[in-house]
């Protein structure tokens, strides 16, 4: 498994991001009457300074962590959620943030449902290129889920201290609400529990892929992440990169998360172009070649 470490080349990067930060414009609260069951689910949408709706743009969608909703990543200041605008405002894309049945998804049957709803209302709205997912903790694990589901629809994923297995994922404090979001406990409904288990699916990730998890991280464990990542070096498969922090816990560092989605970007089909981190972190990422 290739590794990185925030050394100076990538520090530089990020300091390049950094310097390009404030790029989008300011957020705005949009709605849609959900196709699942007729209810109205929110997002938070931010168009990059200057948009020309005759262009084409990259989709940044940003999934928020449990007991958070659409503004986490629209407006909080902690290191995921800034990197992840500033990644959006350097590269010009524009950065959605859903509430995707906040607070407790954990990309259930109407989340699911939902972010498949919205990435077609927004490529009717404009012109689209890439649909790149990420997201932290629960919206590591849902930007995993559905990509899973629905490979077809993401052409880029980076998560951040999910789980990729919600068959073994077993902390008490979010069982309930799992289990209220997937229709049942695991006894219950299995199928819903097997289908939402990214790590088991491994085939569906043809796109590129970045993880970043924290080895003392017991909120989320990373062996599941661990797993999938070792899985997806099968030839053929994706472009993965694994940030792994022995000494972590269950966050992500500015550096990281801005390294992760970078190398995403950068790989990505045409018309994408090297980017800021590409050149930067040429001689640090041995990056396989995939096929699609």
């Amino acid at each position: 498994m290739q590794k990185i470490a925030v050394l100076s080349v990538a520090l530089s990067v990020c300091a390049s991001v950094a310097a390009q930060a404030g790029l989008l414009g300011s957020p705005v609260d949009l709605q849609f009457i959900a196709g699942y069951d007729g209810t109205v689910q929110r997002y938070v949408q931010m168009l990059p300074a200057g948009f020309d709706p005759t262009e084409s743009h990259d989709v940044l969608i940003a999934l928020h962590g449990h007991g958070s909703d659409r503004w986490q990543y629209a407006t909080n200041t902690r290191d995921e959620c800034r990197g992840a605008r500033d990644v959006a405002g350097s590269r010009n894309m524009i950065f959605i943030s859903p509430d995707y049945r906040a607070s407790t998804s954990w990309m259930g049957p109407a989340a699911e449902a939902d972010v498949v709803q919205l990435i077609g209302l927004l490529k009717s709205q404009h012109n689209v290129r890439n649909v790149i997912l990420c997201g932290a903790s629960m919206g590591g694990a849902s930007s995993l889920i559905f990509t899973a589901l629905h490979p077809d629809l993401v052409d880029g994923v980076c998560s951040s201290n999910g789980t990729a297995n919600m068959m073994e994922y077993n902390n008490p404090s979010f069982t309930s609400a799992i289990a209220a979001s997937y229709g049942g406990t695991k006894a219950q409904v299995p199928e819903q529990y097997t289908m939402r288990s990214p790590e088991l699916f491994p085939g569906q990730f043809t796109m590129p892929v970045a993880f970043t998890v924290g080895g003392n991280d017991t909120v989320v464990p990373p062996d599941s992440v661990r797993r999938l990542a070792a899985e997806l070096q099968t030839p053929g498969l994706s472009d993965v990169l694994m940030i792994d922090r022995p000494t972590g816990g269950h966050s992500t560092s500015y550096a990281d998360t801005v390294a992760g989605l970078e190398f995403v970007m950068n790989a990505v089909p045409e018309p994408a172009t090297m980017g800021l981190l590409g050149l930067g972190l040429a001689a640090l990422i041995a990056r396989k070649p995939r096929s699609r």
